[in-house]
């Protein structure tokens, strides 16, 4: 037969995604069959996703609402009527429905048939989504072995084509990729991945994170040294009539704290994900 292998890194990649409490879900507009395929040999289907079926090749199956295609993601999401139709709200677009929705994600690893609007709803729906507000239902998630990050969801997208800049665009982070995506994509993107591959996102990832580190330890650690410095100015000057710390030391001492200060935090970089 015809096989299109995965890359050699990227099940990888999606493991360390998992360590790192960034959760991957795939959407695509293959078969489901062909999409479960590629997602149990990657990762992102994972043992606690599947049950055994021996009526199955494969010997067993997602469990429900683990890989849905596109018509039936959007008839749970979107309110319908009794003939199966969308209903539409004033505006002529599908009704959403946010509470439907959030009985929905938390299962879905793999959605297959999908349409550059569902990439859209999901984008949406994860935005708005306070599932991590109802304590009864994170520990029920918790106990299907599903976790639940306790904030808001950050939503981060991929995408090539010029129907996915809305999702792109509606997204925390949105990716594009740089070889095979369209010029609409790149402009509506916050990231292009040069070579379009998976594990670039992690390296993304890392690099995000250790900014946010550096930054955060950074004010940390400026605001206590400052803090004793200037308070020992003060009292000293108060109770010895003068300054215990020269001026020239004001000034030497950061210079030393900083260099270490950036030492350490590219020591620290390889244990953000």
């Amino acid at each position: 037969g015809i096989a299109d292998p995965l890359r050699p890194e990227v099940p990888g990649a999606i493991e360390r995604c998992n360590r790192a409490g960034i959760d991957v879900r795939m959407v695509t507009g293959d078969n489901l069959d062909t999409a479960v395929a590629i997602a149990k040999n990657c990762g992102i289907l994972r043992p606690q996703d599947l049950e055994p079926d021996p009526a199955h090749a494969a010997g067993e199956r997602p469990k429900p609402k683990r890989a849905l295609e596109g018509r039936e993601f959007r008839a749970l999401v979107h309110r319908t009527h009794a003939d199966g139709s969308l209903a539409l709200d004033e505006e002529g677009k599908p009704e959403f429905l946010q509470t439907q929705f959030d009985k929905v994600w938390p299962y879905l690893r793999v959605l297959a048939r999908s349409s550059p609007a569902d990439k859209l709803t999901l984008a949406n729906g994860l935005n708005k989504s306070t599932v991590f507000a109802d304590a009864q239902q994170v520990e029920e998630l918790r106990r299907e072995g599903i976790v639940v990050f306790p904030d808001r969801q950050v939503v981060a997208m991929t995408g090539d084509g010029t129907n996915d800049a809305p999702a792109l665009k509606r997204a925390d982070v949105g990716f594009a990729m740089g070889v095979a995506g369209t010029q609409i994509a790149k402009d509506a993107c916050d990231i292009v991945l040069l070579d379009d591959n998976f594990a670039s996102i992690v390296v993304a990832a890392k690099w995000g994170r250790n900014v946010y580190a550096s930054i955060s330890k950074f004010l940390q650690f400026q605001l206590t040294v400052n803090i004793v410095a200037v308070s020992l100015a003060i009292i000293g000057s108060i109770v010895f009539q003068e300054s215990p710390i020269a001026a020239v030391q004001m000034l030497w001492v950061p210079m030393l704290w900083v260099q270490m200060l950036a030492w350490r935090d590219m020591h620290g970089l390889s244990r953000l994900l």
